[in-house]
């Protein structure tokens, strides 16, 4: 009887196992169709049509893809600045980073901050929600691996400055200056520049909140550092 039981423990896992890896899989083709090729919805953008379709049923996304020389230097260098001063330094992971984040995780005695770079970012803007989860983090990890394996760091800002959320509803450098500043993202000045970069971190609190000090103090910071941000060419 325990040996009958036995394997089907093993045959259990052993299914576990295939469909991680099967899913892994499904994951690293989308990786490899996006390097040159624009994705049109991502797991955040889902969850948010979701969130904003329980209030209104006909809600849409404002969202309009555009390509990375249509988005202004100075968003390009306020984004690195704001989000991720080593960007083109390192291979997806911040060292540093993660040790202060694991220090702060420690200290709380939960997963309270990441230590996220641009490409980590993306990849659980792409794929993953926006829970707080070890597991979450190594899946994450993963992504951010294969995305760093096969995308030029010119296309992870790209699609990252194309993906992420500005406001409710608001995805994309085109739509945030659409919105908050009625030109395009092409013709983004450094001061607007410097106050969507601002918002990243929480874009649906900032968008009503940005008279905020916190908010303030955040814009200060990244027009301080924005003019020395290295960006891909």
């Amino acid at each position: 009887m325990m040996k009958k039981l036995f394997g089907w423990i093993g045959k259990a896992l052993a299914a576990g196992v295939v469909l991680i890896l099967l899913y892994q899989l499904w994951l690293f083709a989308h990786v490899l169709w996006w390097i040159d090729h624009n994705p049109s919805m991502t797991s955040f953008m889902e969850a948010g049509l979701a969130r904003q379709q329980e209030k209104n049923p006909d809600a849409e996304l404002r969202h309009k893809w555009v390509p990375y020389d249509r988005i202004s230097i100075h968003l390009k260098r306020a984004i690195v600045a704001a989000e991720d001063a080593k960007f083109l330094e390192h291979e997806g992971f911040d060292v540093e980073g993660i040790q202060v984040a694991v220090e702060k995780n420690l200290k709380k005695g939960r997963l309270v901050a990441g230590g996220s770079t641009i490409s980590q970012q993306l990849a659980k803007n792409l794929f993953l929600s926006g829970e707080r989860s070890f597991i979450r983090k190594g899946q994450e990890a993963v992504i951010t691996l294969m995305i760093e394996a096969t995308w030029s760091k010119r296309r992870i800002l790209e699609v990252y400055l194309n993906v992420i959320e500005w406001g409710n509803g608001i995805y994309g450098a085109e739509a945030a200056a659409r919105r908050y500043y009625k030109t395009s993202a092409a013709n983004l000045g450094r001061d607007q520049a410097a106050r969507l970069a601002a918002m990243v971190p929480n874009p649906r609190w900032y968008e009503t909140h940005r008279s905020s000090r916190a908010y303030q103090r955040r814009v200060a910071v990244i027009s301080r550092y924005m003019g020395s941000a290295q960006v891909p060419r």
